[in-house]
């Protein structure tokens, strides 16, 4: 009996008592898409934040893909980075954006990936966030295939036309504008 009052004693002792706020989280969210999304925030990327992004999109939370895909962005994951321009060419997150699309096709194409080089390649074909440039836009997506891309192959050997990779139901998307 002795033993329990004591252990009681030094438990409630309030010299003796720790909060939760003394010890930091004592049962912090792990794999959670909340915490995976805290952590990206703050700057705390890796690949497996970076490609949880995909998941996070995919179940239609844009808005958490979108704070993914920009820490990883910043960090130079190439691959978030063309997840970026997916979400402001389709105003997923936030607003339709063409010209931030492009450039973040652009970024990626800079820092070397075949997806960034194929994707900006097609913008300047198109002219879609950027000024048209035909022949521009052949060179990138010739880049792309030449680092094995399948797709850009594929637009290589249909002679670049375009419909070859775009469905015709995003025909209104890619229409001169004027």
């Amino acid at each position: 009996m002795k033993f329990i009052a004591t252990i009681l004693f030094l438990t409630t002792s309030p010299a003796l008592a720790q909060t939760g706020e003394e010890l930091g989280t004592l049962n912090p969210e792990e794999m959670t898409w909340g915490s995976i999304t805290e952590r990206a925030q703050r700057g705390e990327v890796d690949m497996n934040i970076c490609a949880s992004g995909y998941a996070i999109t995919k179940a239609g939370n844009h808005s958490a893909a979108r704070a993914i895909f920009e820490a990883c962005a910043a960090a130079g994951y190439t691959g978030a980075m063309t997840w970026m321009s997916q979400l402001d060419n389709n105003g997923l997150g936030g607003e339709y954006d063409p010209d931030a699309a492009a450039e973040w096709d652009r970024r990626a194409a800079d820092a070397g990936d075949p997806v960034g080089k194929f994707n900006y390649g097609l913008d300047l074909m198109r002219g879609h966030g950027v000024a048209q440039d035909t022949s521009l836009g052949r060179q990138y997506v010739d880049k792309a295939a030449s680092d094995g891309l399948q797709i850009a192959k594929r637009l290589q050997g249909a002679g670049y036309d375009l419909d070859e990779v775009t469905p015709d139901a995003d025909d209104w998307k890619y229409a001169p504008l004027f």
